[in-house]
């Protein structure tokens, strides 16, 4: 095989043709560094790691913007490079970006539980749900939402007195109060113990 072309596409690609024939592009930075020139024999072993080197680098390009707009855990930035590179190189991306100190999952798992409490007022479980959703493992999680959850019925108390106190004077609106306690994550023998203390009690 030859490599009869390689054509500039926008300002960071290079358009490879083998024996006339459009193959695929590639980083240019890699492409100028990899020794290949038009008129060159070429191996398919040569053009896939070439291919593999390339989208390592756009990986780890993409990954910087998508920190740029906010913090990642590792997992759910390797997921969402891997929706546009190959697995591989979304994993290799986002183990680079750990490596630089760009992503924590310690952190992130800290400040993102920290958040869904004050925010949201979310319950242990609930951040630790919310947590393993965006990438970080268990065990990681399950602190990070301990460390941030303060006594439950503070927590349930905080969150009826902010958006729901209005309301509990009638059963719909306690009713609808529980609901949105539960689906926060708290446990039905924690909403009635605060319910209680405003001298009211929901059966079940």
């Amino acid at each position: 095989m030859t490599l009869t072309a390689a054509e500039p596409r926008g300002k960071s690609l290079t358009a490879l043709f083998v024996d006339g024939e459009f193959a695929f592009s590639v980083d240019t930075e890699c492409y100028l560094s990899c020794g290949m020139k038009p008129g060159d024999a070429v191996t398919d072993g040569a053009l896939h790691a070439l291919l593999r080197e390339s989208d390592a680098r756009r990986a780890e390009r993409k990954a910087m913007r998508l920190l740029g707009f906010r913090a990642h855990s590792r997992g759910e930035l390797e997921q969402k490079l891997a929706r546009t590179f190959p697995r591989e190189a979304a994993a290799r991306a986002a183990d680079r970006m750990a490596q630089l100190g760009l992503v924590d999952d310690g952190e992130y798992a800290r400040t993102l539980a920290r958040r869904l409490y004050e925010r949201k007022g979310f319950a242990e479980e609930r951040m630790r749900r919310e947590l393993q959703r965006r990438g970080v493992d268990r065990e990681t999680a399950a602190r990070a939402a301990r460390q941030a959850r303060p006594d439950p019925g503070e927590s349930i108390r905080r969150v009826l007195a902010k958006k729901y106190a209005r309301g509990l004077g009638d059963e719909r609106g306690r009713r609808r109060a529980a609901a949105a306690l539960q689906r926060m994550g708290y446990r039905w023998d924690e909403i009635r113990a605060a319910l209680r203390e405003y001298g009211l009690d929901e059966e079940r």
